[in-house]
């Protein structure tokens, strides 16, 4: 994963709630499954393996914050499972099917924790984090994304 998405993510998780910072994850998820398709392409097997790991390593996030004391988490959590082994098997068989095979069934959860992410209207996680504004300028060829901090304290005293 380049610099720029990895900034890309990190402002969007402290500016998520609970929601959205799943929305995030699945992201992430999918961006890692990307960087593996573009290493199957070009043979870097390393690359393939490591990209693929880092995406069952955001399912393993998924997993982590599941709440089981619904029904619906058990049911996520085969699925999740399911996908985790899928990618196993494109590691070993390096097989891009697998791949597709596991991007096709996050992808249809995604778009629910999309839907669900906008009905959510609660705070983000992190209250003492920057607060990021786009579109007062922008740049040449993308929008510009202004931090302002109007605090010096955004962490603990001690």
């Amino acid at each position: 994963m380049k610099k720029e998405k990895i900034a890309e993510f990190t402002r969007k998780i402290s500016q998520s709630n609970r929601s959205e910072l799943i929305v995030v994850i699945y992201d992430i998820y999918f961006v890692c499954l990307s960087d593996a398709r573009a290493a199957y392409k070009n043979e870097q097997w390393d690359d393939f393996k490591e990209s693929v790991r880092h995406a069952q390593r955001a399912i393993d996030e998924l997993i982590d914050a599941l709440d089981f004391s619904y029904e619906l988490a058990r049911n996520l959590c085969q699925i999740y499972m399911f996908c985790k082994d899928t990618l196993a098997k494109a590691i070993y068989a390096r097989q891009i099917s697998e791949i597709e095979t596991a991007e096709r069934l996050m992808g249809k959860l995604y778009e629910s924790f999309v839907q669900v992410a906008k009905q959510d209207l609660s705070k983000p996680l992190m209250q003492n984090a920057q607060q990021v504004y786009a579109g007062f300028t922008y740049g040449r060829e993308e929008l510009t994304e202004t931090c302002q901090d109007f605090t010096n304290n955004r962490g603990f005293l001690v």
